[in-house]
This record gives structure tokens, sequence and C-alpha cells, in this order.
């Protein structure tokens, strides 16, 4: 079964991804109101009579829309979350029709589950919004991994995504632009802390031991800040993190403001057989001045 990957929007001013398999379109995050997500989709040859349902990574709301949720409802579309993802979501007005109508389920932590012929892997990651979750998603021959915001790769998460052909995860910040930036300390704080944003050197390394465990066909870096961060730094710390292990590697740069173009994804028959489960050589984000080291 062949399918295609594309972000549709990435960054802080909202988030939206579709997985499309024959028959079955799925929207990882809904972060853009109806009407631009109209647009994104005809963009890439895709419209909302092919989503049959979206998935929720978390509840920052950058990753969802009131008017989205109403849109949702009008054309019969489910959301599926986490149970404490819609006790958040259900103080809109807008979400109460779309359970009345039911639109609504759940998933659990750590519990994999069947959609449109893929089976979903919830993995909790660690970031200020309680809880988020990345995911993987398999269907036969192929798989891709999401994590769109957290503040550090765990073990779990290393595991979780050990041989997908799609790593779709965040370059978030460069750190001396970080510190350098105007931002106010706490937010600086925030983002360099384990419930924060991955750095390009931390989503370089979580990378590059994803490479070294199996063949990754395409790399698309996500939520690329436009404050302390730049497309040229993230593509440079991505293609450092393939270049000794799987030169191969397609490296794409989602951006903001336009959809990136649709990854094809096809069942491959010619994989490379599956090292152990990938270890990663943490670093510490440098710390600022007066504060403790982070835990890894």
């Amino acid at each position: 079964m062949t399918a295609r990957f594309t972000v549709l929007a990435s960054g802080s001013s909202g988030n939206a991804n579709l997985l499309e398999t024959p028959g079955f379109g799925l929207l990882i995050d809904c972060g853009l109101p109806p009407q631009e997500l109209s647009a994104r989709l005809q963009a890439v040859g895709a419209s909302w009579s092919s989503v049959k349902a979206v998935l929720i990574t978390h509840t920052h709301t950058d990753h969802w829309n009131r008017y989205t949720l109403e849109h949702l409802r009008r054309l019969n579309i489910r959301l599926i979350a986490h149970p404490d993802h819609h006790a958040k979501l259900a103080t809109v007005p807008a979400y109460e029709p779309l359970r009345r109508a039911g639109l609504v389920s759940d998933f659990a932590e750590e519990t994999p589950f069947e959609l449109g012929g893929l089976r979903v892997r919830p993995v909790r990651v660690p970031h200020d919004s309680d809880p988020t979750f990345a995911f993987r998603l398999d269907a036969p021959g192929w798989s891709v991994g999401l994590a769109s915001d957290l503040g550090c790769v765990r073990e779990e998460l290393l595991a979780a995504f050990h041989g997908v052909d799609v790593l779709a995860v965040e370059f978030n910040h460069d750190v001396a632009m970080q510190r350098k930036s105007r931002r106010p300390r706490f937010l600086v704080e925030r983002v360099l802390g384990d419930l924060g944003h991955l750095s390009n050197v931390q989503a370089a390394e979580a990378v590059t031991a994803w490479c070294q465990a199996g063949d990754v066909a395409a790399v698309v870096q996500l939520h690329v800040s436009r404050d302390c961060n730049t497309p040229e730094l993230a593509l440079a710390a991505g293609l450092k993190a393939v270049a000794g292990v799987s030169p191969q590697t397609r490296i794409v740069t989602a951006c903001q403001h336009q959809p990136c173009p649709p990854i094809l994804i096809q069942p491959r028959a010619d994989r490379k057989p599956l090292t152990e489960p990938p270890k990663v050589v943490r670093s510490f984000q440098p710390q600022l001045p007066g504060l403790s080291e982070p835990d890894a």
C-alpha cells in the first residue's frame, strides 16, 4: 500500500500534517482555520473529502483550532485524542456538538489501535502541555514516526521509532540564537528545558541513532523557530546527522506558511535488516547563567 505524507504547516502559528493512503486520509493536528487548511490541502492535490479522521498530539492551541472543530462536525470527520485532551477541548463551545454527533473517540497511552488500515501507537513525550504524544503509524511495508513537540528524546521514543521509513521530528531552535534572543528569561528557560523543545543538536543526535538502526528514507524537520533558528541551520544539522550513517536519507525542512512537497512512501522489499534498538549520546542544553544543569 503506497502512501503520501505531507506537512501542511509547522510552527508556532499552526501545525497540521496529512497522511494519505488509498481511500483514507488522516490529519495529525489541525492548528489552522478550515479555510486555510482547505487551501493547503488543495495546494498538494488533496481535499477535505479524503480526510476521515483527525488525531491530536496535545492541546497547545497551535495544534488545534476551534473553527476547525466546527468544520469537522459539518463534514462528519472523527476527532481522536487522549481523554485528558478531550477534557481540555470540552471547554470550547464547538466541542460539544462534535461529541453529540458521535465523532469523538479516545486513544490510550502506549496502547496501539487500528485506524483506516493503519496501526497507530501513541508514545508519551515530555512537553509542558501534559500529556503530549508522538505517534508511530504502521502499514504493510512502511512506517512513519512523528514527534512534533518535546523537550528531550527518551529511550521509549528511540525504541518506538526504531526502523521507521519516514521520520518527522522537530528541529526547533539553535541554542546560541535562543540564548542571545530578546525573549523573556522564563521563555528561554522553558524552551531549553526538558519540557520545552528540541534543539538542532538534540534532534540531530536522535536522527543519527535512528538512521544507524534502520533504513530511513526521509527526515522531515518540524517546528523550526522563526526567531531562534533558521532553515539553513536546521538543514545543516540534519545533513550532518545522516552524513556518516545514511547519506541517501532525504532531509526536508518544513515551514509555517506553505506545505512541504508530499513525500511518497512505497513499501520496500529491499529494506536493510533492523539492528538492535538505537542508543543516543545526549548533549545537555547549554545552561543559562544562574540555572542548574538540566536533567538528561
